[in-house]
């Protein structure tokens, strides 16, 4: 399949935000990726994830969503890598921005968050319930997201690594917490980060399938 591949900068705010913007010739929606916490959108994980979507005709985009500057800072005092509002707010403002971009105007919205960020993309969908038509979280702190989660509408899937035995409750409590469609799907043998053979690739397919399904026009 056809792709397109550009670097793209986003304004939000007073912050220039630096993406990765890939589009298959027909796209059928696009995702974009929150990454957890001291990540940035070079993240191998959500890279790979992001491949498995282009192949199923799913846009994505990548995106650091700390400025240069704001990076300099957490990394020396991790302080904003867990500012859940500051990065919901910034989610948001790029979902406005694929709302108006004219290769990504009328596509519907998905959010694929991972650890800190899949609660960032909670808060953004709770925020922008008319244009964020799903959700999959890997690994995820749905708890950070607070009382957010009470508004999420979009259909959401939360995938738990299953020795992941802390944040499994946690994602458990957001299951019964979320008002709207939500699945919880444990990956066996997978620890937080999904670095065992394979258990990466079955988040990958089970995101596709998720995204497939409620991302229409």
């Amino acid at each position: 399949m056809d792709v397109k591949i550009s670097e793209v900068t986003i304004p939000v705010g007073e912050a220039e935000l630096p993406a990765d913007l890939v589009l298959p010739s027909d796209p059928v929606g696009v995702v974009l990726f929150a990454h957890g916490s001291g990540s940035s959108r070079h993240s191998p994980r959500n890279v790979a994830v992001a491949q498995v979507l282009n192949r199923q005709a799913l846009g994505t985009v990548l995106v650091d969503l700390l400025t240069p500057a704001e990076d300099a800072v957490d990394a020396r005092t991790a302080e904003l890598r867990f500012d859940i509002g500051l990065l919901a707010d910034r989610l948001s403002g790029i979902v406005d921005w694929l709302g108006t971009e004219p290769s990504t105007r009328g596509l519907p919205i998905g959010l694929f968050g991972a650890s800190t960020g899949a609660a960032a993309a909670l808060v953004s969908a709770a925020a922008r319930p008319d244009q964020v038509r799903a959700v999959v979280s890997r690994g995820g702190r749905p708890d950070l997201a607070g009382p957010a989660l009470s508004a999420v509408r979009a259909p959401t899937l939360l995938l738990v690594g299953g020795l992941d035995d802390q944040v499994i409750t946690l994602n458990e409590q957001a299951r019964d917490a979320l008002p709207g469609s939500v699945k919880l799907s444990i990956v066996p043998g997978a620890t937080h980060l999904f670095e065992e053979p394979g258990t990466l690739d079955q988040v990958a397919d089970a995101a596709t399938t998720w995204f497939a399904t409620h991302l229409r026009r």
